[in-house]
């Protein structure tokens, strides 16, 4: 895999350890596998699922003909797919693959029927691609996920069931300056375009503009006001497929640092993302490795909407039915000028 050093991955949760530009890396991480089993409450690197971001009430109000009761674990909502997430699963690889010509890590994870409360049997796949572009470092992560149901259980007679439902991101926390938190980084989002939460974190269903600018550049600060929000780049259902890797890529975000000379983009095919700057993390120091507080990293989770299978004109972005294949990628850009 090209620029290897640059990068390394664990089997657990497909997570992203290290991603390292001008001799930094630039995300929050811990030392060994055993420690993000012991630590890692706020997901750092790992692939988020069965659905990422939050279900409402923990409740899908219906699938497969019922309602669907969740794993209520963020208050009364279920966030990050429940307890027991992807983040908490050791996917199988890492394997050396080559994926649209080009070196690549591979991991995959057979998600079962009822994994908290989740139905039909899916196998999630993820590619890691890592390149250079013009002196930048480049990490490109793909996605997929299909509904195999009850392939796998060959003693099984009949079917699971017919629709699951399917939101995938990386929760990667990045901290591009010299210091140990955000302050001295200035950010520029793509768009304006967001979903109202109310207090828990639930879409009113709404797509409205941001109260401030965030289209041209700002700085990020550590403590104070802080952004936890989901900001919107489609807002028409009908042009969001269930595979959006056949999607040009389009730029969310972009990060500097004056004093480490660090930049970073984000770019992907999703429709949305969250975007985070880590008001509630507070990670004692680990094997060695230093303690993050409040404003230490900032997340950009491309996604599919907040809560999208419980409003209707959302759910198709979701709703992953047998023969169907659900996809997306993410790519990170990140150089020292």
């Amino acid at each position: 895999m090209s620029e290897q050093a640059a990068f390394h991955f664990l089997p657990l949760g497909a997570i992203i350890q290290t991603f390292s530009v001008g001799g930094k890396n630039i995300v929050l991480n811990f030392p060994t596998q055993e420690d993000y089993v012991k630590h890692n409450t706020p997901h750092y690197g790992a692939t988020i699922g069965r659905v990422a971001n939050r279900i409402k009430d923990g409740l899908i109000q219906e699938l497969n003909g019922q309602k669907v009761q969740l794993v209520q674990n963020n208050g009364p909502n279920s966030l990050h797919g429940g307890e027991n997430n992807w983040a908490k699963r050791v996917f199988d690889g890492p394997f050396t693959v080559q994926r649209n010509g080009h070196d690549a890590v591979h991991f995959k994870y057979l998600c079962r029927d009822g994994s908290e409360g989740f139905p039909g049997t899916i196998e999630v796949r993820v590619w890691y691609i890592a390149s250079n572009e013009d002196a930048k470092t480049v990490l490109t992560a793909e996605y997929e996920v299909e509904f195999v149901g009850n392939e796998y259980e060959v003693e099984f007679v009949g079917n699971e069931c017919e629709e699951t439902v399917v939101n995938i991101t990386n929760h990667s926390y990045f901290n591009i300056g010299d210091g140990p938190d955000i302050s001295g980084t200035t950010a520029q989002l793509a768009t304006a375009d967001y979903l109202p939460l109310d207090s828990t974190g639930i879409p009113s269903g709404e797509i409205a503009k941001f109260p401030r600018d965030v289209t041209a550049p700002f700085a990020l600060a550590a403590t104070g006001a802080h952004f936890d929000d989901v900001f919107v780049l489609e807002s028409d259902p009908s042009k969001i497929p269930l595979d959006t890797r056949g999607l040009p890529l389009r730029r969310l975000a972009q990060f500097s640092n004056a004093s480490s000379g660090l930049h970073l983009e984000v770019y992907s095919t999703e429709p949305a993302f969250q975007f985070y700057t880590g008001k509630y993390l507070d990670v004692p120091s680990v094997n060695g490795a230093p303690a993050h507080h409040e404003g230490a990293a900032f997340c950009v989770e491309p996604s599919r909407f907040v809560n999208a299978i419980n409003e209707p004109a959302w759910r198709s972005m979701v709703l992953l039915k047998k023969g169907q294949l659900f996809g997306c990628k993410t790519v990170y850009k990140a150089w020292k000028a």
